[in-house]
């Protein structure tokens, strides 16, 4: 589980990469929290590298193939 400070990071960004998203899009905001987690746990943290996922997470249409 992440420390309160990465917590805040993690939603901040998540919030930042998701500012034009519908409210009603939880799906989506779901599946950009999953990559931000999946970066965060293999190592890296930096502001830019969780905003750069982030925003990748966002244009990549998710398949149901890893």
């Amino acid at each position: 589980m992440p420390d309160a400070e990465m917590t805040a990071l993690l939603q901040a960004v998540l919030d930042e990469v998701c500012a034009d998203i519908p409210a009603w899009d939880t799906a989506t905001r779901e599946r950009i929290a999953a990559r931000l987690r999946d970066v965060v746990r293999s190592g890296r943290s930096s502001v830019d590298e969780l905003k750069q996922a982030g925003r990748g997470a966002l244009i990549r249409a998710p398949t149901m193939w890893p």
